[in-house]
């Protein structure tokens, strides 16, 4: 009787951890979906952002003032367009470098703060080779834990949504500090170091630079000739992929102040998309353990209900084979 007790009371723990765990894989599975929809939404505007810098660059390059105020916000492609070689510049004082981990807010979703704590291991002792002045921030409780257990101390810290997307305020609020940072020259790179989305319950720990911003590159439009008018189109139309027909935008204020503009958007934008995928991932991730956790308590449930109507049917036959002993229906052979 004592081996059926116990064999109950598990089976009633685990029947009652087994609706807990289903509606975390629903919630998991709902904020992995929207992670996802959001991510896609985001990165189709960012490429529109980014289309029109090459219709932008000419303006600037066909003023060399504007290209002289826009010297902080030089990136390599337009360095190239003032004959400015980065490699030139100033190397007696180290890089100053910022490093963000994004990690998560919650648990249950396995090494995911690990993962990232171990990339930034390695990162940092490759930067040290380097001899860069490196500051770490961090965002999600979780990753901030682990990071000071192996003793990082971060020197700034923010916290990430448990339940709902994270939101656009925070990546355009870093950028625009960081950019200003980068135009003051008093911080040279900003690199992110998050776990990439790579399917469902996959990721993968990368590092992406996030600042220097990068312009186009040679396969998408040149900046030095954009498209003008086709053959027989006075009118300069060009094709869409839509099939519609579409005119090239008409620049009609400050290149540099549109410039910057659209360069500040940009980085945000490519921030807020980064932290969308290490949700997407982070999500995923909890969904697919929450997954294994309830079809090992339903295995449980199985094998428990098993072990207990044995065990009673053990127990049944035992106290009638007593019974019959007591009336002297058993022992004569």
């Amino acid at each position: 009787m004592e081996q059926i007790e116990r064999a109950r009371e598990r089976l009633e723990n685990v029947q009652g951890v087994k609706p807990i765990l289903g509606g975390l894989r629903t919630i998991s599975l709902g904020s992995w979906q929207a992670a996802l929809k959001r991510r896609s939404s985001v990165h189709h505007y960012a490429m529109r952002l980014e289309s029109m810098l090459p219709w932008l660059l000419p303006h600037l390059e066909a003023h060399g003032s504007l290209l002289s105020r826009a010297r902080a916000l030089l990136s390599p492609a337009l360095a190239r367009l003032a004959d400015r070689d980065p490699a030139s510049e100033e190397t007696s004082r180290p890089s100053q470098v910022k490093v963000l981990v994004i990690g998560s807010e919650r648990g249950l979703c396995g090494r995911f703060n690990s993962a990232a704590a171990d990339q930034l291991d390695a990162y940092l002792r490759a930067e040290s080779v380097a001899g860069s002045t490196i500051e770490v921030l961090v965002l999600g409780s979780r990753a901030q834990r682990i990071l000071k257990r192996r003793g990082y101390e971060p020197t700034a810290a923010g916290t990430i949504s448990m339940t709902t997307l994270p939101p656009p305020a925070l990546p355009f609020d870093l950028a625009r500090r960081w950019l200003g940072a980068y135009e003051d020259r008093q911080l040279d790179r900003v690199d992110v170091i998050y776990n990439r989305y790579r399917g469902t319950g996959a990721y993968e720990p990368t590092i992406i630079a996030l600042i220097p911003p990068q312009l186009p590159t040679d396969e998408q439009p040149s900046h030095r000739q954009p498209p003008g008018p086709g053959p027989g189109d006075p009118l300069g139309r060009l094709p869409a992929e839509s099939g519609r027909t579409t005119y090239p935008p008409i620049v009609d204020t400050d290149p540099l102040s549109l410039y910057a503009a659209v360069l500040e958007q940009s980085v945000a934008v490519r921030l807020y998309g980064i932290l969308l995928d290490s949700a997407a991932a982070e999500h995923s991730t909890r969904f697919q353990l929450m997954e294994s956790a309830t079809q090992n308590a339903d295995r449980l449930i199985e094998e428990l209900t098993l072990a207990i109507q044995t065990a009673r049917r053990q127990a049944i036959t035992q106290e009638m084979q007593e019974l019959a002993a007591g009336a002297g229906l058993l022992g004569r052979q």
